[in-house]
């Protein structure tokens, strides 16, 4: 893989919470936020996400077809930092609509009163079990993606050696010094992979199975793309010596797109299917938007097919619609993470902190 692919793989694979920065393109313009420009109402809607939000310019270009609004994108940094804006600037918001709030943060901005209910035309068709705020609709559940560990799939052959399954296998001493995690404290991948952790082994489990990790011979690194691009075996031609990193489960297929030459059978990288914890988006209307018909009529766009569609190959995430058709390269090399480990934004929020700062005094001292 080619310097440039490198790069191009490093922007796909990061999701929202990794914060990397990519080109998004839209009918109306795009901003970084600096200006803090909100809507001014009239056939503009201004769209408030994170540094990683991507669409193609051709499905925004259809929005407006369809609606006569035009969307500004703005730009508000990482997810954490854009709900931060977006709590300090409530009833006075930098748009119309924000997009982007996982379920790590959502209970944070929903307790803030950030977001004007709306029920958002086709929501019927998006499986409950995305919709964390049913019955008041504060938030529409846009897209979702699964926090898992990869593998290199030459290392363990090479060392006839099965790569693990679960969360379990990785504190078998056959694993030892062979993964790589996140700092929890300083990176999404890493707060979520701990999150699954606590999901998993509960409030009296989760921290003895970190010590056992740790006694394994874990690596924690600050972010993804040390993780993935640096210390990660199998990233790109191999630039570490660690087989195992916490990552996505839509790492496989972007590493076969963003590769070069003919398709392979399969990508040289797998999940461990029994490690995933499962992140989702949403989009809300920010409560005194400008715009709020605008706002109202970019939510339906967001769970509509043409938007729906796009999602996977511009953010590398899986669409909530169960109708909406995925790209044969997400068939063929992806994998479909049937039961992941999951938590409820309240309980999160109500322990997050708690939890990384229990993290950090065991595992980095």
């Amino acid at each position: 893989m080619t310097r440039s692919s490198a790069r191009r793989l490093a922007a796909a694979l990061a999701l929202s919470a990794a914060a990397v920065t990519l080109t998004a393109c839209g009918s109306g313009g795009d901003s970084d936020g600096s200006d803090g420009s909100g809507s001014s109402g009239g056939d503009q809607v201004t769209l408030v996400t994170h540094d990683s939000f991507n669409v193609s310019p051709e499905v925004l270009e259809k929005f407006t077809e369809q609606t006569g609004y035009r969307v500004q994108v703005l730009r508000a940094g990482d997810a954490g930092v854009m709900v931060n804006q977006a709590v300090l600037s409530k009833y006075n918001p930098q748009g119309d609509v924000l997009f982007g709030i996982d379920n790590t943060l959502l209970s944070r901005a929903l307790d803030e009163g950030v977001f004007t209910p709306y029920e958002a035309v086709g929501l019927d068709t998006v499986p409950e079990t995305y919709q964390l705020d049913a019955g008041e609709h504060r938030v529409t559940p846009v897209d979702s993606g699964d926090i898992c560990v990869n593998y290199d799939r030459a290392y363990f052959a090479e060392h006839d050696l099965a790569p693990p399954q679960d969360l379990d296998d990785l504190i078998d001493p056959a694993y030892r010094d062979l993964l790589v995690v996140q700092n929890a404290a300083t990176s999404s991948p890493g707060l979520g992979f701990l999150l699954g952790t606590v999901a998993a082994y509960g409030d009296d489990g989760w921290q003895e199975y970190w010590q056992a990790l740790r006694d394994n011979g874990v690596e924690v690194v600050d972010g993804w793309e040390q993780a993935y691009n640096e210390r990660f075996s199998g990233a790109g031609g191999g630039a570490g010596d660690r087989p195992l990193v916490v990552s996505y489960a839509s790492s496989p297929p972007a590493e076969v797109i963003y590769g070069e030459g003919e398709l392979p059978e399969e990508g040289p990288t797998g999940v461990s299917s029994g490690t995933c914890f499962r992140q989702i988006e949403f989009a809300g209307l920010l409560a005194g938007a400008g715009n709020p018909e605008g706002g109202q009529a970019l939510l339906d766009f967001l769970i509509g097919l043409d938007f729906q569609e796009d999602l996977p190959l511009q953010m590398f995430v899986n669409p909530v619609r169960p109708d909406a058709e995925l790209p044969q390269e997400f068939v063929t090399y992806g994998e479909t993470i049937e039961t992941p480990l999951t938590m409820e934004p309240q309980r999160i929020a109500e322990h997050r902190e708690d939890w990384v700062s229990t993290w950090t005094s065991l595992v980095i001292r």
